[in-house]
C-alpha cells in the first residue's frame, strides 16, 4: 500500500513538472530565493545547505546565480513541492507564508511572505497557476 502512494506522489510531481514552464521558473521564480528580504535570510542561504525537500544547488564560488544545469535540477525539486495550477495547496507558497495570510505556523527562516499580496509570492503564484 506505502508503494502504492509512493509511485501516486512520484508521477504527480513528474506531472507537475511536465506542465510548469522551466523558462519562467528560472527567469522569474528562481532569482526570488536569491534576493535578499528585510528581516530575512535570502531563501538559498538555507535552503542549499539544509536537508529539506527544498534543497537548492549550492552556488559556484563567486557566481551570483545557478548555471542553467543547477536551475535545472533546482526545477526538479522545486516542481515537487507544488500542486500544478494550485498555488493554495502548493507547500512552497504556503510554507513561508505567514500565518495570518493562510500559512504555515512555523517556517525555520520566518515568514518570508507577510500576505498574498507580496509581489514575489505572486509570482511564484502565477508560475504555479499557470501549470495547469
Amino acid at each position: 500500500m506505502k508503494r502504492v502512494f509512493l509511485a501516486a506522489v512520484a508521477i504527480a510531481a513528474i506531472s507537475s513538472a511536465q506542465s510548469l514552464s522551466f523558462e519562467i521558473y528560472r527567469s522569474r521564480v528562481e532569482p526570488i530565493f536569491l534576493k535578499h528580504r528585510p528581516n530575512h535570510a535570502r531563501c538559498a542561504a538555507c535552503h542549499t545547505a539544509s536537508a529539506s525537500n527544498f534543497k537548492l544547488e549550492p552556488l559556484v564560488p563567486g557566481a551570483d546565480t545557478w548555471t542553467e544545469a543547477q536551475s535545472r535540477k533546482n526545477f526538479d525539486v522545486v516542481s515537487r513541492l507544488v500542486i500544478a495550477g494550485d498555488p493554495s495547496k502548493s507547500r512552497l507558497l504556503i510554507h513561508p507564508l505567514a500565518p495570518e495570510a493562510g500559512g504555515d505556523d512555523f517556517h525555520g527562516g520566518g515568514h518570508q511572505f507577510d500576505s498574498k499580496d507580496d509581489p514575489d509570492w505572486k509570482t511564484i503564484a502565477d508560475w504555479v497557476r499557470s501549470g495547469k
